[in-house]
């Protein structure tokens, strides 16, 4: 396979698959772990293997991510990680999946008002057909307090993707994430201690296999987005909602029904890189070309 984007593609994909297994890890410890104390945890055994690569780093780029933009999406970090753990700990991993997947779409408005940038009419249509998916999803008779929660993990997210862009370009990424782990240790101990408990080391072993995967997951994309182009290949970013959904109705008989996989569909669609006026005129001309 020498085709840079044929093999960007298989990165992703492989990424994708190890985030999911990160989400069905947290599944497994099934809320056995209190939340603060699992993100405290994570987040410690996260800043513990990056501290190596941290300090190799030359002195001035070590005090790169020690920064008020930083503090607060660790902040974020902090408060999306525990939405994130009551949403795959109370819903269908294809369900708090999909009030993930809305991080993106929530983006749109927070450029408005926090960057006041003006988008694309074409963005404005396919945020608002993603909303319309989520209303789906939400329904009354599948509605669970659960599923507000994962929107609080979208929100932070969304909030913190906008504050990566007033990150200094020049930021390396090993410090950022370094310094970001720091930030989330003080206030997520503060949370856990009033619920702190006594766990076993398989639940230290879970959690360390979330921290292994979601870093695998990030190394892989970081190297498939340096083989090719973001618009070749972002589409098999969406692998992760195929997998996840496989996995939940093979290991935990969460078997969706249609109308929640149209809604699912209409928050993924609109987001994916395709560009569909291209496609509807080439359909056109198809259609009057032929005898």
């Amino acid at each position: 396979m020498r085709n840079p984007v044929n093999q960007a593609i298989v990165l992703l994909v492989a990424a994708n698959l190890l985030a999911s297994f990160s989400d069905v890890s947290l599944k497994i410890l099934n809320g056995e772990v209190p939340t603060f104390q699992y993100v405290f945890i994570r987040q410690l055994l996260s800043v513990v293997m990056l501290l190596p690569f941290w300090l190799k780093l030359p002195v001035a780029k070590r005090q790169q991510g020690c920064c008020k933009i930083a503090f607060w999406r660790a902040q974020l970090i902090l408060m999306g990680s525990a939405c994130a753990m009551v949403a795959i700990t109370f819903l269908p991993l294809a369900t708090a999946n999909a009030m993930f997947y809305v991080g993106p779409l929530l983006m749109l408005p927070l450029s408005i008002f926090l960057l006041k940038e003006t988008p694309p009419r074409s963005k404005v249509i396919a945020t608002t057909i993603g909303f319309a998916g989520v209303l789906v999803v939400l329904r009354p008779e599948h509605f669970h307090w659960a599923a507000i929660v994962g929107l609080g993990s979208a929100l932070a997210m969304g909030l913190g993707n906008i504050l990566i862009r007033k990150l200094p370009k020049d930021q390396h990424l090993i410090s950022t994430l370094f310094w970001t782990g720091v930030m989330t240790l003080p206030l997520s101990l503060l949370l856990a201690l009033p619920q702190w408990t006594n766990i076993e080391w398989r639940h230290i072993g879970w959690i360390m296999a979330i921290n292994l995967f979601v870093l695998g997951y990030h190394a892989l994309v970081v190297i498939g987005y340096k083989k090719a182009a973001a618009g070749q290949i972002a589409l098999a970013e969406y692998s992760g909602l195929v997998f996840v959904t496989a996995f939940g109705v093979m290991w935990f008989d969460e078997i969706p029904d249609l109308l929640t996989v149209f809604g699912i569909l209409l928050i993924v669609v609109p987001m994916m890189p395709i560009n569909w006026k291209r496609i509807f005129k080439s359909k056109t001309r198809t259609a009057v070309s032929e005898p």
